[in-house]
């Protein structure tokens, strides 16, 4: 009851705006997180399947911010070898070269041809540190702009016989 008509409706509404002001030369994928994180649309120049995409949105129960910007990251550089698995679980079924140099860091925000636009409504309480895989978006020159949907008060939300308290998180944000 904190955002109408709802939370829900209120990012779906935010996501569809961000579209319609892009260039349709700009290429747009969609991540959707919750308790995990999934790419629900791979980086397209079609407005049409990024719309349909963020029809298909649903509220879920956790909020792993973390997760979603290493996915995003992945996504966006998949040359970079970001490790998704390990930053989420701590661990790699990924087989690397013993003596593998480490990414060299770029200035935070030099990457031009990229970003992630995250919108969220909750408080992390699952998957990696947010603050840390910011970290690692900057490492790699990737901004993070954040759009936070809620107030830090917070409402309790029922859904399909689901009650959550939620609340934003601003000072992560």
């Amino acid at each position: 009851t904190d955002v109408k008509p709802s939370r829900l409706a209120a990012a779906q509404e935010a996501a569809r705006s961000f579209i319609a002001d892009q260039p349709g030369t700009t290429r747009i994928g969609i991540v959707t997180f919750a308790g995990a994180a999934a790419l629900v649309q791979p980086p397209t120049h079609s407005r049409d399947d990024l719309l349909a995409a963020i029809d298909r949105f649903q509220l879920q129960r956790g909020t792993a911010v973390g997760s979603g910007i290493v996915i995003s990251l992945a996504t966006l550089l998949p040359e970079a070898g970001i490790d998704a698995e390990k930053h989420i679980n701590g661990t790699s079924s990924r087989w690397r070269f013993p003596n593998e140099d480490p990414p060299k860091k770029l200035a935070p925000g030099s990457n031009a041809s990229v970003a992630i636009v995250l919108l969220t409504d909750g408080v992390t309480n699952t998957g990696p540190d947010p603050l840390k895989m910011a970290q690692l978006a900057a490492d790699h020159g990737v901004r993070v702009y954040t759009v936070g949907i809620g107030t830090p008060e917070g409402a309790t939300l029922s859904m399909k016989g689901m009650s959550m308290r939620v609340r934003l998180e601003e000072g992560v944000l």
